[in-house]
């Protein structure tokens, strides 16, 4: 059964005490802080009816007032972005139907068409969370860095690991995808999610999303084309830059 697709909002947890890189959403990108161009790349994205960033920082409060983006104050304690996304869309009074989406702070490349991807199945009452995949070589397979999903031929996921899955016992048989670490929760996924403890093999594996899997909530995986690039360390950086001044000489040449 379809029904209207709910209003969708995007939080962007926003976190300084990062232990590779600290004050990363304040990482000065092209003259602006990271957290702005992730914002006004989500912004870009027509299914979304609003983005706010969510922080516990005076200082990341500052720089987005001072840059016109809509920021919401959340405790220190978080365990989780996904835990200070939940009090940013409580204190937003997001509806219990309506879906937010948590974009994380790290993406300053990020397509808004992720978004839309994501978004986009929710017209579906019985989906409760959503996250995109995309298909990666054998060889990044191999790395503990790079989560990998499978899931059913109806793309909901069965399990998500740091190690090589499938396996598989033939050479040249498997298919790998690697996850996008992105979710949309409707609210009432989200509320449930935060209120469960760590699961067993989410302790194991340090992957929070086992938790919704090992509680029996279905998580739907959008396959998509979009590349993601994330900054992890300040060294990431460089390669942003690279990717921003190439896009720039790319929309040059078609004007």
């Amino acid at each position: 059964m379809m029904a209207d697709k709910p209003n969708c909002y995007g939080i962007i947890p926003a976190r300084y005490a990062s232990t590779r890189f600290p004050g990363k959403p304040l990482a000065d990108i092209c003259g602006k802080p990271m957290f702005w161009h992730v914002y006004h790349r989500a912004k870009q994205c027509p299914d979304i009816s609003d983005v706010y960033l969510a922080t516990d920082d005076e200082r990341i409060v500052e720089a987005a007032k001072s840059l016109d983006v809509p920021v919401t104050i959340t405790r220190i304690d978080h365990a989780s972005g996904t835990d200070r996304v939940f009090e940013a869309a409580t204190k937003l009074n997001i509806s219990i139907n309506d879906v937010v989406i948590n974009i994380q702070g790290d993406e300053p490349v990020l397509n808004p068409m992720i978004l839309s991807e994501l978004v986009r199945p929710f017209a579906n009452p019985s989906i409760c969370v959503t996250t995109p995949v995309r298909p990666i070589d054998p060889e990044s397979a191999e790395s503990p860095d790079r989560v990998k999903v499978v899931f059913t031929p109806k793309n909901e996921a069965l399990y998500f690991s740091r190690a090589r899955i499938p396996f598989a016992r033939k050479t040249g048989t498997e298919k790998f995808y690697g996850h996008i670490g992105m979710y949309a929760f409707r609210m009432s996924a989200l509320a449930k999610f935060v209120s469960l403890p760590p699961g067993r093999i989410e302790t194991i594996e340090k992957l929070e999303q086992l938790r919704l899997l090992e509680n029996k909530i279905p998580v739907h995986v959008v396959i998509t084309d979009h590349e993601s690039l994330s900054v992890d360390r300040p060294e990431d950086l460089e390669a942003v830059v690279r990717y921003l001044a190439r896009s720039q000489n790319q929309n040059l040449n078609h004007t």
